[in-house]
C-alpha cells in the first residue's frame, strides 16, 4: 500500500543521491517521508510474509596469517636472513546473521496505519517545500 502521491514526490528515491542544488533541496525536504516510506515497506513485507527479519551478530574465530618479519642473520652468518615460517593467529571476527522472528499482526497493522497517517500528514508540506525548491533553484 503506497501512500506517497503527486508528481512532485514521484522521484524521491531517484533524487536521494543527486547533487544539483535543486535536487539537494528536494532531498532535504523529503528525507523524513522517504524514511517513513522505507519503514512502511518493511512493515508491509512483514505482514505479507507473516514474520520479520532480525539481524544479530556473533563472534567467530578464524585462522589468519600474521605478518612476521624475517629474523636478522645471526652474527658470523653469510648475511642471508633466516627464513621464518608464517605465524598463524586465531582472531575474532564479528559476523552478522539474519533470522526470522514472529510478529504480532495486530501490532504490525497498527504500526502500518500510524505510518500511513504520518506520511499523509507530512505530504502537503513536502509538496510545498518541493515547489519552493523549484522556485529557489530553477534548472
Amino acid at each position: 500500500m503506497r501512500v506517497v502521491t503527486g508528481m512532485a514526490l514521484l522521484g524521491l528515491a531517484l533524487l536521494a543521491g543527486c547533487g544539483t542544488p535543486q535536487e539537494q533541496c528536494v532531498n532535504r525536504s523529503t528525507r523524513e517521508i522517504r524514511t517513513l516510506q522505507k519503514l512502511l515497506d518493511e512493515v508491509n513485507g512483514n505482514l505479507a510474509r507473516g514474520y520479520a527479519w532480525e539481524e544479530y551478530e556473533t563472534i567467530e574465530h578464524r585462522w589468519v596469517e600474521c605478518r612476521v618479519q624475517p629474523a636478522p642473520p645471526p652474527p658470523g652468518a653469510d648475511g642471508q636472513p633466516v627464513k621464518v615460517r608464517p605465524k598463524m593467529c586465531f582472531v575474532p571476527e564479528t559476523v552478522t546473521h539474519t533470522r526470522r522472528v514472529p510478529i504480532d499482526p495486530v501490532s504490525e497493522m497498527n504500526k502500518r496505519d500510524g505510518l500511513v497517517a504520518k506520511i499523509k500528514e507530512l505530504t502537503p508540506q513536502a509538496e510545498a517545500n518541493i515547489a519552493a525548491c523549484e522556485v529557489a533553484y530553477p534548472e
